[in-house]
């Protein structure tokens, strides 16, 4: 395997499914597959889930919440989800452990890396909800935070989409794929791969990211097999 311990950052609207609001059963099946095939390689996971099926800070401020407020229940929307990727997870056999960037016990424990590291050198996944525990930041910085905070190999991003592209390959057909970036190029092409706070992170704590198709059956396992799979952006 290319990476022996990784940090998978999943969107929350992934999770949707083709449903416009909440948790579609045969997505969270289908990605806790994907990540029990991973495990059984012996390798580390750990897992970032966004909270955007529930509910999002932004879109919150927008509709008139405050932002601090918004955001603060964007993070308990990640910890429902975390919450139902456990779930998932356990019925299919895999081990986890469920930490929290927010104290909200007795349903997680605190986040701390010495905490999640032994874990998963005790073969648990472990699932990081919660965010980075403040408002403000996205869970794009609370994946590249914990990524860092755990000595994560790679930080994987999970999408609907094969990789990085020169345009949004929803929209355009004539969008074209890259395969490898490193950080620089990715910066002063203006790519939209992670927001700044977060790519900026990975930069400097020299934590390579892997943007890849989630939704294709396999793509995981390929990408920590070190296969030909998404965009890899580094140093």
């Amino acid at each position: 395997m290319k990476y022996k311990r990784i940090l998978l950052k999943l969107s929350g609207e992934a999770l949707m499914g083709k449903q416009s609001y909440g948790i579609d059963p045969e997505r969270l099946k289908a990605y806790c597959a994907e990540i029990k095939q991973v495990s059984e390689q012996n390798v580390q996971v750990a897992i970032v889930i966004g909270g955007g099926n529930i509910f999002r800070g932004l879109q919150g401020a927008a509709d008139g919440f405050d932002r601090i407020q918004g955001d603060y229940m964007g993070m308990l929307a990640t910890v429902i989800n975390s919450l139902a990727l456990q779930a998932e997870l356990e019925k299919q056999g895999v081990p986890t452990k469920l930490l929290s960037g927010l104290g909200v016990e007795p349903v997680t424990e605190k986040m701390s890396a010495q905490k999640a590291i032994g874990y998963m050198n005790s073969g648990n996944v472990v699932i990081i909800s919660g965010g980075t525990g403040n408002p403000v930041f996205t869970t794009d910085s609370a994946s590249a935070l914990r990524g860092t905070e755990i000595k994560a190999d790679a930080l994987l991003k999970g999408t609907r989409v094969d990789g990085v592209f020169t345009a949004d390959p929803e929209i355009d057909p004539e969008a074209q794929k890259y395969n490898d970036l490193t950080f620089n190029e990715a910066y002063d092409k203006q790519l939209k791969v992670m927001d700044m706070t977060a790519f900026t992170l990975c930069r400097d704590n020299d934590l390579p990211i892997v943007v890849f198709n989630m939704n294709k059956q396999g793509s995981l396992l390929k990408v920590v097999s070190g296969e030909d799979e998404g965009t890899l952006i580094h140093n």
